[in-house]
């Protein structure tokens, strides 16, 4: 189908202000050009990402805010020009709807990483719009940046696979981490920390999860399937576990400090940063020099490697550990993620909020 002749208004639930309480909002979306991919939302994950932009925790925030990137949909039309997709696929969309497609980061197919690259929401599209999330009945997406959700896979599982699933997947392969046989940490069990230790024990890895306290210790060995599970501030666990990790990936949103875990490492074994933290981070640079330790970070991931991945985690058998809420539970849904009050990610059902009523 080509695009639409009159204007679409839509309804999804946006931030006014940096109190980032959400509420119905109706706003409008583009015609569908010959890239672009028009999809009826299922299915939105909600991300520490969300929180953080929401509150303008980040000192970036543009309102009106629709927020959502764990986006999984059905196509309702494509454009003339597009050709991996067609009316009735089930798809997903992430982090990332545009970038310049001519930079270094571009042309290796790390779009992720371009320098002009462009937010799902809380951004501005080439046209000038804000773009807006998943939080809403539709989105449109340049076709580039949709990804096919694998057959048999409900979208309420799919959602956070693009982007928890998606941020521990990348690192573990571009490090060559991805090979059976390596001792790695989980350093916080949330929403990324729950799939990091799903994810690396299918790659054949021994998994240790890290954590403030023992609260999560039976989901973790009993559900997850963790090896072990260590208290930060047990000293002689720590003690034990010293020198044994080819890796940590460090999934803590807030300040926290990384000196405790260092010493965990191997020789050459690597931090892996992925929460995001607005304040600074520091260590005793004698904890890296000696031995050879990494920190390193690494944000969400390619086009490329989410089409692995999802076929990874579909061959896999690999599931989020989800809570399933309406949109009218969201604020609330937001209030028990700041507390760390939920096993392991609110997945909103958007097709089933009725958001066209409201």
């Amino acid at each position: 189908m080509g695009s639409q002749d009159s204007e679409r208004v839509i309804t999804g639930w946006a931030a006014r202000d940096p109190s980032g309480v959400l509420s119905p909002y109706s706003f409008p979306l583009r015609n569908t050009g010959a890239e672009d991919v028009y999809i009826k939302v299922l299915s939105c994950g909600i991300c520490h990402t969300d929180l953080h932009q929401a509150k303008n925790d980040l000192g970036m925030s543009r309102y009106p805010m629709v927020p959502g990137h764990e986006v999984v949909g059905e196509v309702v039309e494509v454009g003339s020009n597009v050709n991996k997709f067609k009316v009735g696929d089930q798809v997903g969309v992430g982090v990332i709807v545009g970038c310049c497609r001519t930079c270094h980061p571009c042309k290796a197919e790390e779009e992720q990483y371009c320098n002009k690259k462009i937010w799902s929401y809380n951004d501005v599209y080439t046209d000038g719009n804000p773009t807006q999330g998943g939080f809403a009945t539709n989105m449109i997406v340049d076709q580039k940046f949709i990804v096919k959700i694998p057959d048999g896979m409900k979208p309420e599982q799919a959602a956070p696979l693009l982007c928890a699933g998606l941020t521990v997947y990348s690192p573990l392969k571009h490090f060559g981490l991805n090979k059976s046989g390596l001792k790695g940490g989980i350093l916080g069990l949330g929403g990324v920390g729950h799939m990091g230790v799903k994810i690396a024990k299918a790659m054949g890895h021994h998994v240790t999860v890290i954590s403030s306290s023992d609260k999560k210790k039976k989901e973790a060995l009993d559900d997850l399937g963790a090896d072990e599970y260590v208290v930060s501030s047990n000293a002689e666990k720590m003690q034990e576990l010293s020198d044994s990790l080819d890796y940590i990936i460090d999934t803590i949103p807030v300040h926290h400090q990384l000196e405790p875990y260092l010493p965990l490492l191997k020789l050459n074994g690597k931090l892996i940063l992925n929460g995001v933290i607005s304040t600074p981070l520091s260590f005793l640079t004698p904890m890296v020099m000696l031995g050879r330790k990494s920190i390193t970070g690494s944000f969400i991931g390619s086009m490329k490697e989410t089409e692995e991945m999802l076929q990874f985690c579909n061959e896999k058998g690999l599931k989020s550990q989800i809570e399933i809420v309406k949109m009218d539970y969201v604020n609330q849904a937001m209030e028990r993620l700041e507390k760390n009050d939920v096993r392991y990610r609110f997945v909103v059902d958007v097709a089933g909020s009725k958001l066209d009523d409201q």
